[in-house]
């Protein structure tokens, strides 16, 4: 884990519940920070192994890791993994005093945030849902991003010793607002993901220098976090970062659950994301960094035509010539049309109205 200075706070003793490659530095930062920790993880000798490393202590259930603990954090892998250590006799709430307050950590659905506070409001507890954004590295070196939801004061009561391993953190709203903000941040990413791939994959059958090329266009408006840290990774066939696909299909599922509610759920990438089991967005391997989505649709995949990359369609058949590569997921969700750029676009590239372009651009691949 990365050194870092932490803020002066006062001392709390805390649990911290989920040990994977999230929670293991997020709670290690908590003890390096002088807090009196206890941990607790399903599988035990990785809670061991974390004491042998920071101190403090370990426990054989949530219950018990809670038990005089004024701030709860908790990081786990889904919904179920949630309750599963939240709720019956051996949950954190069975073992929390009047008043402590749960922090969760997972990217789970807003639906279990809001429920999981209705529980705590009734045994006299707190909950904040705090799902964070910056990946294993963001853990490590406690530059987090956290979302959260919840009623003002449990945050500013957490928020102090949170930011030992964030270097942001924000209410956003009630209960559930955290996650909801977390889907926002997973729906951005996989579109950027995406298209950073096929723009990879569709230098490379041009026999373009694509380390050169990065270098080029990261100066200009496509840079972005991830052609930054992805990039050229991509270009190498290097995928063994610590975001793994299943996470980041995780994070876009609940959005599926909310379209009835949510105005903007039923959007493209989403969609893109829905049908592709468990490969999100078709492609993913490994890690999301791995959606260099034209050579693993050429071993079947995806089972679509590998000629070209899926978001050139849209422009580049009537720029290029009809010579240029063709086909593909994302280009089936947009229509080449001369005054719209990618089907979406009009007059500048800040024009970008998702909603109208659902309606009125975008059809779903078929």
């Amino acid at each position: 884990m990365s050194p870092r200075s932490y803020d002066p706070v006062p001392a709390r003793r805390v649990a911290f519940l989920g040990l994977g490659v999230m929670g293991h530095p997020m709670a290690g930062h908590l003890a390096r920070a002088g807090h009196q920790v206890t941990v607790y993880n399903r599988t035990a000798a990785k809670a061991q192994a974390w004491v042998q490393q920071y101190g403090g202590a370990c426990a054989a259930t949530p219950a018990e890791a809670a038990r005089g603990a004024e701030f709860v954090f908790c990081c786990v892998g889904n919904d179920d993994d949630l309750r599963s250590v939240v709720l019956g006799e051996s949950g954190a709430f069975h073992g929390m005093a009047p008043g402590a307050v749960f922090v969760d950590h997972t990217t789970a659905s807003a639906e279990v945030a809001r429920d999981l506070h209705s529980v705590a409001v009734v045994q006299g507890l707190h909950f904040v849902d705090a799902p964070v954004s910056g990946g294993q590295a963001g853990a490590v070196n406690g530059t987090l991003t956290v979302m959260c939801g919840g009623e003002a004061a449990p945050f500013d009561a957490m928020k102090p010793l949170a930011l030992a391993f964030a270097k942001a953190v924000t209410l956003l709203g009630g209960a559930g607002s955290g996650q909801l903000a977390k889907m926002v941040n997973q729906i951005c990413i996989a579109g950027v993901v995406q298209g950073l791939a096929e723009a990879v994959r569709f230098g490379q059958n041009a026999g373009l220098d694509m380390h050169q090329v990065l270098d080029v266009i990261g100066k200009g408006a496509a840079q972005s976090w991830q052609m930054d840290n992805r990039g050229k990774t991509m270009v190498d066939d290097k995928f063994d970062f610590g975001f793994a696909v299943d996470w980041m299909r995780k994070g876009r599922a609940p959005p599926q659950r909310l379209a009835p509610a949510a105005d903007g759920a039923g959007g493209p990438v989403l969609r893109r994301c829905a049908g592709a089991g468990r490969q999100p967005l078709g492609h993913l391997v490994a890690d999301q960094a791995a959606l260099k989505c034209w050579p693993l649709a050429q071993r079947g995949c995806a089972g679509r035509s590998p000629e070209g990359t899926p978001m050139l369609t849209g422009v580049a058949r009537s720029h290029i010539g009809s010579s240029a590569p063709r086909g593909g997921p994302a280009a089936r969700l947009m229509p080449s049309r001369d005054h719209c750029f990618l089907g979406v676009m009009r007059a500048s590239s800040s024009s970008l109205m998702i909603s109208k372009a659902r309606t009125t651009f975008f059809t779903p691949p078929t």
